[in-house]
């Protein structure tokens, strides 16, 4: 691991720690009954935009639970919370009530108490996002592009060997604009997967692409969780996509309505839409 080495964080059984702030990460709590393999739980999480009669309930008390290495499918219409679930487990909102929490190496850290800080080192290190939309900066090649994270990571690998899980060696000193769509989309992945993040979240990931360069793209990702076992959720309003997944967690209005288990998933190269 490059940089000095942290001293292990200490914490009582049963109490809840509140980090010092040059101590920047999510809250430290005690061991719950969730398995070890747990990597997020969340309870009654509930979100709300605005006050009053403005007010628009996003999340109606979600529960969930997510375990090391899954591939999970968030299925659901556009405004069922299914961006809201994921923005919270990403780090990247706070939640109105309720609980969501992290494990890692044995730990439990509680994301709707964390500060600022401690939500950014959570995200810096812990989780590598995919939007609908690439992000990418159009004055630097592929390679470029991704070496801009490996450059801060803690553990990082190679950029040119995070092009190459995702199929781009030939292109990696291409610039942004010399990139297709779905060329643009497998480096961004690249870039969320070379700090080699915990869990990888993608919201409508082929949102913004046909379908033939939608499935290359999912190939990326299904390859980063059966290659990496990097914990894999991706949210969609696209129902074929569920078939790929160990499970999949239908969303509406706000609520969890159905979760189901695929005891045969389907290789993403075989989907259609």
């Amino acid at each position: 691991m490059q940089g000095s080495q942290r001293a292990p964080l200490k914490h009582s059984p049963g109490r809840t720690r509140r980090i010092s702030k040059t101590a920047t990460v999510p809250t430290v709590m005690s061991h719950t009954p969730a398995s070890p393999e747990c990597v997020f739980m969340a309870q009654n999480l509930t979100k709300v935009y605005g006050e009053g009669a403005a007010a628009v309930q996003a999340l109606r008390g979600v529960n969930l639970r997510i375990t090391q290495g899954e591939f999970v499918v968030l299925l659901g219409a556009s405004g069922s919370g299914k961006s809201t679930l994921l923005n919270i487990l990403g780090g990247l909102d706070n939640a109105t009530a309720g609980t969501a929490q992290w494990f890692h190496q044995g730990e439990t850290h509680a994301l709707t108490d964390a500060s600022d800080a401690e939500l950014t080192r959570y995200r810096r290190e812990h989780v590598g996002f995919v939007f609908q939309f690439y992000n990418l900066i159009p004055s630097l090649t592929a390679l470029e592009n991704v070496a801009l994270v490996t450059d801060i990571a803690q553990d990082p690998m190679r950029p040119e060997d995070a092009l190459a899980l995702v199929g781009l060696t030939d292109r990696k000193n291409h610039f942004v604009s010399q990139l297709s769509g779905g060329e643009q989309q497998r480096v961004a992945i690249a870039r969320a997967i070379a700090k080699r993040p915990q869990v990888l979240l993608c919201d409508e990931p082929t949102g913004a692409l046909d379908c033939a360069t939608g499935i290359v793209v999912l190939q990326a990702i299904e390859k980063v969780n059966r290659e990496l076992g990097t914990t894999t959720v991706v949210i969609t309003h696209n129902a074929p996509i569920a078939g790929m997944a160990d499970r999949v967690m239908r969303m509406a209005d706000g609520r969890i309505v159905d979760i189901q288990v695929n005891p045969h998933k389907v290789a993403a190269a075989t989907l259609s839409w």
